[in-house]
C-alpha cells in the first residue's frame, strides 16, 4: 500500500467518497458507466482509497435480485435523481475487484437507500444491522475480495434520519448529531461488537457527526475501531454559515442553490479568516481529543458546504480553498488515517474533477504525512500496513 509499510513510517491514504454513486449513476454521461476510466482518473490524480456504499439490507434480503430504489433527492449529484432498478450483486464484488486492480482499498458504509419494498424498516434491532452486514462481509469473502476493503462503516451519519429512519432515538427529535443518547450508545456498540466477532480483522465502527466536543468527551467510543466525523465549515458554530445566508435546503428544488449562489461567495469573502478559523479549530481540537483515545480519524465527507454542484453563480474557487485548508490541516495534525479532499471528489462534479493538478498537489500532501506515533498499532493502522 504504497509507503504504508511498517508501524514507524505510516502515511495516510488519499480518500474519496463513491457513496451509492458508483452503482446507481451509470447512464451515458453521468460518471460511473465506466468503471475503467473513474478509476483510472482516481489514481491520476493521486488518490488510492474509496468510501462506497454496500447496500447491506439489500444484499441480505436478495444479493441477485433487482430492486427499484426511490430517489432520495432529484437536485443533489449524488446517485439518480429518479427511480432506479439495482442489482447489488455482482456488481459490488465486480467493483471491489475493479479497485483492487487499480491498487484502491475500498470502505463499505450504507446510506440504506430506500426500495419500493421499504425493506430498511425491518432493521429493528442492532442483531439485525450486524446480520446484514456480516452476510454482505460473507458474499465479498467467498470471491476471495476480503483483503482490499480496509474497514466497515454500519450506517452513514448514524442516526440521522434520511439514513436510518428504522431506529427511533429518545427523544425521537434527536436524528442528526443525536449519536449520543443511551439508547443510541447502547445499539452502535451492540451492532458493532456483534460484526466485529464474526470479522475480528475487519476495523469496523459507524459514522456519526461530532457538533459538540465536549459531548463526545463524556462518551465512551472505544467499541468503534476509528472515528469517521463529517466537518464542514458551514456546520460549525451551530449553521452559523447557514444561519447567516438564511439557508434552506431542499432536496427537489433549486431553492438552496439559488441561495448560495446569492450570498455563499460573498459571505466567505467578507471574512474569510473567521470562516476558516472556525474550520481549523475545530480539526485541531478533535485531534486533541481523538489523541488522547488513541483513536484514528478518517474523513469522507467534507471541508466547505454540504451541498455543491455545477450550476449558475457557483464557483469553485472558495469551495475548493477551504477544501485545501481542510484537507492540509487534518493530513498535518498526525491524527488523521486517511483524508478526503472534499465530498465532490467524483467525476459527476466537472467543476471539481477537472482541477487535476489541484487534486495531485493535495493527494501528494495527505500521502506524504506523518502519522501519530501509535497510530499505527490500531487495528486500522495495521490493516492499511497490510
Amino acid at each position: 500500500m504504497g509507503t504504508n509499510t511498517t508501524a514507524e513510517n505510516l502515511n495516510p491514504l488519499a480518500l474519496t467518497m463513491w457513496d451509492f454513486s458508483w452503482l446507481e449513476r451509470r447512464w451515458t454521461g453521468a460518471g460511473y458507466e465506466d468503471w475503467d476510466k473513474a478509476l483510472s482518473e482516481l489514481v491520476e490524480r493521486g488518490y488510492n482509497a474509496v468510501r462506497i456504499d454496500a447496500y447491506p439490507h439489500l444484499t441480505a434480503s436478495g444479493k441477485d435480485r433487482k430492486w427499484k430504489l426511490l430517489p432520495v433527492w432529484s437536485v443533489f449529484d449524488w446517485g439518480s435523481p429518479m427511480t432506479l432498478d439495482v442489482q447489488v450483486q455482482p456488481a459490488l464484488n465486480g467493483f471491489i475487484a475493479k479497485c483492487k486492480e487499480y491498487n484502491v482499498k475500498v470502505g463499505l458504509s450504507s446510506w440504506y437507500r430506500e426500495d419500493t419494498e421499504n425493506v430498511r424498516m425491518g432493521i429493528s434491532s442492532p442483531e439485525i444491522m450486524a446480520d446484514q452486514w456480516i452476510k454482505t462481509i460473507e458474499n465479498i469473502d467467498r470471491d476471495g475480495l476480503l483483503d482490499n476493503i480496509f474497514y466497515v462503516d454500519l450506517c452513514n451519519e448514524w442516526p440521522g434520519s434520511l439514513w436510518a429512519p428504522y431506529f427511533e432515538n429518545n427523544p425521537p427529535e434527536l436524528t442528526w448529531g443525536g449519536w449520543h443518547t443511551t439508547n443510541s450508545m447502547t445499539w452502535m456498540k451492540k451492532a458493532v461488537d456483534l460484526f466485529k466477532k464474526a470479522y475480528p480483522e475487519l476495523p469496523a465502527g459507524i459514522s456519526f457527526e461530532i457538533k459538540d466536543l465536549d459531548v463526545f468527551k463524556e462518551r465512551d467510543v472505544s467499541f468503534a475501531d476509528y472515528l469517521e466525523p463529517h466537518i464542514w465549515m458551514s456546520q460549525r458554530n451551530n449553521n452559523e454559515f447557514y444561519r447567516k445566508m438564511d439557508f434552506e435546503d431542499d432536496t427537489f428544488s433549486y431553492k438552496g442553490f439559488e441561495t448560495m449562489a446569492a450570498k455563499g461567495y460573498a459571505l466567505y469573502h467578507s471574512d474569510k479568516k473567521y470562516w476558516q478559523d472556525l474550520l481549523t479549530r475545530y480539526i485541531r481540537d478533535l485531534s486533541v481529543i481523538a489523541r488522547s483515545l488513541n483513536q484514528p480519524c478518517m474523513t469522507s465527507e467534507c471541508w466547505a458546504v454540504v451541498n455543491y454542484k455545477d450550476l449558475p453563480g457557483l464557483d469553485w474557487g472558495w469551495i475548493k480553498e477551504l477544501c485545501a485548508l481542510g484537507s492540509i490541516t487534518a493530513a498535518d495534525t498526525g491524527q488523521w488515517i486517511a483524508v478526503s479532499t472534499s465530498n465532490f471528489c467524483g467525476p459527476q462534479f466537472t467543476g471539481m474533477w477537472r482541477d487535476i493538478e489541484w487534486h495531485q498537489k493535495l493527494t501528494n500532501h495527505i500521502k506524504s504525512a506523518k502519522v501519530n506515533n501509535g497510530l499505527g498499532e490500531t487495528k486500522l493502522g495495521r490493516r492499511i500496513i497490510k
